[in-house]
C-alpha cells in the first residue's frame, strides 16, 4: 500500500510529456481554432483561404477557388505564388513539408515576403493538416507541378515532381478532409462560408473569389467580386434599408505607413452599423482604429454644426452617438505589424492606427461636407434629431430616476434578486409572464439566482428611437437590473450578472419575446454577447409518465424513446404525456428540476461568430421592410419542424 502511495504521488522529469510536431494541436484543438464543433470547422478553409489572400495583398494572387466536395471535404486554389518547395537552409527540409507539418514556420514573419498579412502566428495551414484526416497539396512554380500528401499531420507521400506547368503558371491547391476524430459537426454552411468570402472580396477590391458546392443538384456556384471594394460593401449592407444621401462617401489613402480605406453611408434607421478590419481580421471588439474613427467622426461633425448654426440657441453639442445614428460605415486598414489584444485578434492595440485614422478622416470628412453641402445637410439634420431624441430620453430618464427606475442604487420592485453579490457567480432569469415568473422565484436557489418577470411583449427596438426605447416599461426595469448603462454610458465591469437567461414559453409567442429581447441585447449592449452572458433556457416539451417514474422530453424523439421505455407498443395507453405549452404549467420543483438547476439543466449560450450576418439577419426579421422578410420566410419555410398554430 506504502508503495503504491508512493508511486502515485512520484513527480519526475519522466511524468513530464512532451507534444512533437502537431501531437499540441491534436490533443487541444480548441486552443488552435476556437472549438472543434461548426465554428472550428469553418474556420479551417478561412485559415487556408487567408493564405491565398495574403497572396493577394501582396500583389500575386487575383483569383481564390473554394470547393465543399459531396462528402464534406474542401479544395481551395488559387493562382499566387505557389508555397516554395526548395530545401530550407536549416530545417533542411523542402519549404512546403515545413509550412504544412511545423507550427510557427510561415512567410508571414518576414517582411520582405509579405508587407501586411492577416495570418500572424505562423499556425494556420499546419493546424489545418494536423485536423485533416487527410490532406493533399499541389503547389505549381518554376514550370513544375508538385505534389504531397499527409494524414492527420504527418507526411504520407514525400515532395515529388507530377508533371509540368506553363511558364507563367504559378499557385497552390489544397485539399482537405476534417478529421471526424476531432470535429463534432463534419458539414458545411454554405450560407456561413459565402458571407465570409463576400467579406474578403470587399476587402481585397479586384479579387474574383468563387465558392462551389458540389453536394446540391445542379452544382450550386457564387462569385465574389467588387471592382469598387468597401463601396460596394456598404451598399449590400444597406440593401435592405433607405439611405439618406445616394452616394457612399469613399475614402482610399495612407497615412504614417498605415493604408486606410472607409465607405459610409447614412440610412433613416436609428441602429449604427460599424465594422472594422486590420489586414482583413474582423476587428468586432474595435480597438485603436476605431477609436479613431469615432473621434473624427464626432468632432467634425460638431465643428461643422457650430459653423452651419445648426444648434441654434440648444444647449448641448453632438455626442458620438448622435454623430452615428442611422450610419453604416466600413473601415479597413492595413498595419505592418499589428498589435492584438488577446489570442483572438479582435482589439487593435497600435495607437499609431488611432491618430492615422483621425487625422486622415478628419482632413477628409471636412473637406467632404464643404463641397457636399446638399449631403452635409441631411448628415447634420440627422445628427441633430437624434440629440434631441437623447436630450428627450435624458430629462425622462433623470425624471425617472428621481422616481427610482434607472438608478442602479433602487432596484426594481419586481425583481426578486439573489444574496450573493459577486457578479460572476450570479444569474438573472428574464422569465416570460407573471404566474412563470412566480413558479420561478418559489424554485430557485436564492443564493445566486435573480428573477425578473417580465410582462408581455418589449417594444421592438429595430424600428424605435432611443427616446421611444426607454419610455418602456419592461425595457427600464432590465437595464435598472443589470446595472450596466446602456449607449455611450455602458460599462460591462458594471453588470451585475454574468449569466443573464431567457426562460420563455415553448410557443410561437415565447419565441417572438426571445427574438425582441435579443434583438434589443443585439442592438443596445452587445458587449454583454461578445462577453458571453447571454444564454437562453431549454425548457422541456413534454413531462412522459407512470406511476412513479417520470421523464421531461425536449422533442419529439426523445418523447417516443421514453414512452417505448415506459410502456412499449402493446401498453401504450397506459402511458401518461403532458405537453407543456408555457413555463406557467409547472410546478416550482419541475421548474427547477428541469429547466433551473445547473446540475441538470440545459442552457444554449448565446454566440455571434458574423457580427455582419447577424445585422442582415435583425434587419431582415425586425426592420420596416416586409418583402425582404416575405423572401426570407418563403426560402427557410421548409426547416421548419415544430410549426405552432
Amino acid at each position: 500500500m506504502a508503495k503504491n502511495q508512493s508511486d502515485a504521488n512520484s513527480y519526475e522529469s519522466s511524468n513530464i510529456q512532451v507534444l512533437k510536431g502537431l501531437e499540441a494541436v491534436r490533443k487541444r484543438p480548441g486552443m488552435y481554432i476556437g472549438s472543434t464543433s461548426s465554428r472550428g470547422l469553418h474556420h479551417l478553409v478561412y485559415e487556408v483561404v487567408d493564405n491565398s489572400i495574403d497572396e493577394a495583398l501582396a500583389g500575386y494572387c487575383d483569383t481564390v477557388g473554394v470547393t465543399i466536395h459531396a462528402d464534406d471535404s474542401i479544395t481551395v486554389e488559387d493562382n499566387g505564388r505557389g508555397i516554395p518547395v526548395d530545401m530550407h537552409p536549416t530545417e533542411k527540409m523542402p519549404g512546403l513539408e515545413l509550412a504544412m507539418t511545423v507550427l510557427h514556420a510561415g512567410g508571414k514573419f518576414d517582411k520582405d515576403s509579405y508587407k501586411v498579412s492577416g495570418g500572424l502566428h505562423g499556425v494556420g495551414v499546419s493546424v489545418v493538416n494536423a485536423l485533416s484526416e487527410q490532406l493533399k497539396v499541389w503547389v505549381k512554380r518554376d514550370s513544375k507541378e508538385f505534389y504531397m500528401d499527409f494524414e492527420r499531420g504527418d507526411t504520407t507521400t514525400k515532395l515529388k515532381q507530377v508533371g509540368k506547368a506553363g511558364a507563367k503558371e504559378t499557385g497552390t491547391k489544397v485539399y482537405f478532409k476534417p478529421d471526424p476524430q476531432i470535429f463534432t459537426e463534419l458539414r458545411y454552411d454554405y450560407t456561413t462560408l459565402a458571407s465570409r468570402l463576400r467579406e474578403l472580396s470587399y476587402l481585397n477590391k479586384g479579387v474574383t473569389i468563387t465558392l462551389t458546392d458540389e453536394r446540391d443538384d445542379p452544382v450550386k456556384q457564387d462569385t465574389f467580386h467588387a471592382k469598387g471594394g468597401l463601396k460596394e460593401m456598404v451598399q449590400y449592407l444597406n440593401s435592405h434599408k433607405k439611405p439618406l444621401h445616394p452616394e457612399v462617401l469613399y475614402l482610399d489613402t495612407e497615412k504614417d505607413d498605415i493604408g486606410i480605406e472607409l465607405a459610409m453611408q447614412y440610412n433613416d434607421g436609428y441602429n449604427e452599423n460599424v465594422f472594422t478590419f486590420v489586414n482583413n481580421i474582423n476587428t468586432h471588439e474595435g480597438g485603436a482604429h476605431l477609436t479613431g474613427l469615432k473621434a473624427a467622426l464626432t468632432r467634425t461633425i460638431n465643428e461643422f454644426a457650430k459653423k452651419g448654426n445648426f444648434l441654434k440657441k440648444a444647449d448641448f453639442t453632438l455626442s458620438g452617438d448622435d454623430a452615428r445614428e442611422g450610419l453604416t460605415a466600413v473601415l479597413s486598414v492595413k498595419v505592418r505589424e499589428p498589435q492584438f489584444e488577446g489570442q483572438t485578434k479582435t482589439k487593435l492595440g497600435n495607437s499609431e492606427a488611432e491618430s492615422a485614422v483621425k487625422t486622415a478622416v478628419n482632413d477628409w470628412l471636412g473637406a467632404y461636407l464643404d463641397e457636399h453641402p446638399r449631403t452635409a445637410n441631411i448628415i447634420l439634420e440627422k445628427a441633430v434629431s437624434a440629440a434631441r431624441a437623447r436630450e428627450a430620453a435624458r430629462k425622462a430618464r433623470d425624471l425617472t430616476r428621481k422616481k427610482s427606475a434607472l438608478d442602479v442604487g433602487t432596484l426594481p420592485g419586481k425583481l426578486a434578486d439573489c444574496s450573493l453579490s459577486d457578479p460572476a457567480l450570479c444569474e438573472l432569469f428574464l422569465v416570460e409572464g407573471d404566474s412563470a415568473g412566480g413558479s420561478a422565484k418559489q424554485g430557485r436557489n436564492r443564493e445566486f439566482q435573480a428573477i425578473l418577470p417580465l410582462r408581455g411583449k418589449i417594444i421592438n427596438v429595430e424600428k424605435a428611437r432611443i427616446d421611444k426605447v426607454l419610455s418602456n416599461e419592461e425595457i427600464r426595469t432590465i437595464i435598472t437590473a443589470l446595472g450596466t448603462g446602456i449607449k455611450e454610458e455602458f460599462e460591462i465591469g458594471r453588470a451585475r450578472y454574468h449569466k443573464i437567461v431567457i426562460m420563455t414559453d415553448a410557443d410561437v409567442d415565447g419565441a417572438h419575446i426571445r427574438v425582441l429581447l435579443l434583438t434589443f441585447f443585439f442592438r443596445q449592449m452587445r458587449e454583454l454577447i461578445d462577453a458571453g452572458y447571454m444564454y437562453i433556457a431549454q425548457p422541456p416539451l413534454y413531462r412522459v409518465y407512470k406511476g412513479k417514474q417520470e421523464f421531461y422530453a425536449y422533442d419529439e424523439k426523445e418523447r417516443e424513446t421514453y414512452q417505448e421505455r415506459l410502456g412499449g407498443s402493446s401498453e401504450r395507453n397506459t402511458v401518461n404525456i403532458q405537453r407543456y405549452k408555457g413555463l406557467g404549467e409547472m410546478n416550482k420543483e419541475q421548474l427547477w428540476d428541469t429547466t433551473m438547476d445547473p446540475e441538470r439543466r440545459t442552457l444554449m449560450r448565446v454566440e455571434m461568430d458574423d457580427a455582419i450576418l447577424a445585422d442582415q439577419i435583425f434587419q431582415t426579421l425586425m426592420g420596416d421592410d416586409v418583402e425582404p422578410r416575405k423572401a426570407f420566410i418563403e426560402a427557410n419555410a421548409k426547416f421548419v419542424s415544430n410549426l405552432d398554430i
